[in-house]
């Protein structure tokens, strides 16, 4: 097959697993879209490429507009899209981030073994639910006033490191060293802050979870040892992200690009894109912002890291150093960072804004951004699947800052909505059927946040990883299995 035609859209094969919507018009730039004609007929289903095609409307973008293998519709920019927009001729987009600011991910590794943990999945599952909170709203490990969330927005993980809510370990392996530079909390508001004082160290609500699994493969030896991966090994995946705060200050600052560049919101095809110039007030000032939701974020996840190693203290009798319970990495997939990259016919650098909205980072071995840990095999990707699927760790491709500046895939990505996966499936049939067909234990604080991540609300986490794989974005390491997983 050399073309695909969808919903008035035809794509042109460009090799295997990489499909082309050509520039006409105001494009500025070609689209593109990875991945198998499975998933293609999945994506297809919903606006996903109207609306990467709309992105190449963005002034500044650079090369193409790109669309992951487990894209969906999401705000004007589809979850899943990566745009490199120009740093100095270009523009930033708070759409093209996502309300939720640096939702991300991080994988903790622990010596133990899936036969020492049978037997304590219930105890296990309830103490952390009781001990991490989670739903919507307010509730988390700590209450903070405006001053100590000024520290957080600066200083990222090197707060909790002075609070005692951190080892320099942990720093260590995770993506900036847990600090964004270059943020600023003056330029988050006072309502985002209230919003954030009572969030920090909190799941929130949706697909956000943490969850206990075992290492069922590993793919590649040597890299699974340099991350410290074992076949039937326990690890600990939690998912968040800058909770309210994060929401508020995407809504601020698109308010604010309303107000101020109209001009440019009227060039394009969706106001759901709408974006601050480079070189503008306002771009500098949303940049400074949402580092500092960014470090918000990465603040949130650690804290409820060391509650959990705290749990498992409790629940197996021991330190949580006797437990090897370090930070194998942690990676936003929410994020518009300035990098340099290789563009063009001519081989030329350029600093761009690179948006990864459902996009992880996947930067390959000798990447001087690579922990130095990691650096000789390439950055840990972490790929959550459904609570009733497998989860991947990959590493950063060699083929990735080729073709699709240093990205692959977050995740499964969305099948159907929320409202129809709870039309479609009942909170209490899934939660039993798990725990007795999988023996996989879940706990949440409504049925209905159960249906709405029922497996198969979600794709097919092995064809999108099979497709990273295979394009050499994000290569296979290791898979894992849920043991029990606790969401909002």
């Amino acid at each position: 097959m050399t073309t695909y035609d969808a919903n008035g859209i035809t794509l042109e094969r460009v090799r295997e697993y990489v499909w082309e919507i050509p520039q006409e018009g105001d494009m500025r730039v070609p689209a593109r879209v990875l991945a198998s004609e499975a998933l293609l007929e999945q994506i297809e289903d919903d606006k996903t490429l109207e609306q990467i095609k709309n992105t190449t409307h963005l002034p500044g973008i650079t090369d193409h507009a790109i669309c992951m293998p487990d894209g969906h519709q999401g705000y004007g920019f589809p979850v899943g899209g990566v745009g490199a927009l120009d740093a100095e001729n270009g523009c930033i987009s708070p759409g093209a981030v996502g309300y939720d600011i640096n939702c991300g991910v991080r994988m903790m590794r622990t010596n133990l073994t899936y036969d020492e943990v049978q037997g304590h999945e219930e105890e296990l599952v309830d103490s952390l639910f009781a001990n991490v909170p989670s739903g919507l709203g307010g509730g988390g490990i700590v209450e903070a006033g405006v001053d100590t969330v000024d520290e957080i927005l600066a200083r990222g993980v090197d707060w909790a490191l002075e609070n005692g809510h951190a080892v320099e370990d942990d720093l260590l392996h995770c993506e900036d060293e847990g600090m964004r530079e270059g943020a600023d909390p003056d330029k988050v508001s006072q309502k985002a802050k209230d919003r954030g004082k009572n969030q920090i160290g909190s799941l929130g609500s949706g697909n956000h979870f943490l969850e206990v699994q075992r290492v069922t493969d590993v793919f590649d030896g040597e890299v699974g040892e340099a991350y410290g991966l074992s076949e039937d090994q326990i690890v600990v995946l939690i998912h968040c992200g800058s909770r309210g705060l994060g929401h508020q200050t995407c809504n601020d600052y698109l308010r604010k690009i309303e107000q101020q560049h109209e001009g440019l919101l009227n060039q394009l095809p969706d106001a759901e894109l709408a974006a601050a110039p480079a070189g503008s007030q306002l771009a500098e000032d949303y940049y400074a912002a949402m580092n500092a939701a960014i470090n918000f974020a990465w603040v949130n996840r650690q804290l409820i890291m060391h509650r959990t190693r705290q749990v498992f203290e409790r629940v197996f009798d021991r330190s949580w150093e006797e437990m090897d319970m370090h930070l194998l990495y942690d990676v936003a997939h929410n994020i518009a960072k300035k990098e340099t990259h290789t563009v063009g016919e001519d081989g030329e650098e350029r600093e761009l804004y690179v948006h990864r909205k459902g996009a992880t980072r996947a930067f390959p071995a000798g990447h001087p951004e690579v922990p130095k840990a990691y650096r000789d095999v390439g950055q840990p990707v972490i790929i959550p699947g459904s609570m009733g699927a497998g989860s991947y760790v990959l590493r950063g491709g060699e083929n990735s800052m080729d073709l699709t500046f240093g990205s692959t895939a977050h995740g499964a990505g969305r099948l159907m909505s929320r409202t129809q996966a709870k039309n479609e499936f009942w909170g209490g049939d899934v939660q039993q059927d798990l725990e007795e067909q999988n023996q996989i234990y879940v706990k949440a604080q409504s049925g209905a946040t159960v249906a709405e991540e029922a497996p198969g609300v979600y794709k097919d986490v092995d064809e999108v990883v099979r497709v990273s794989d295979a394009l050499g974005i994000g290569d296979k390491v290791a898979r894992t299995f849920p043991v029990c997983n606790i969401k909002g």
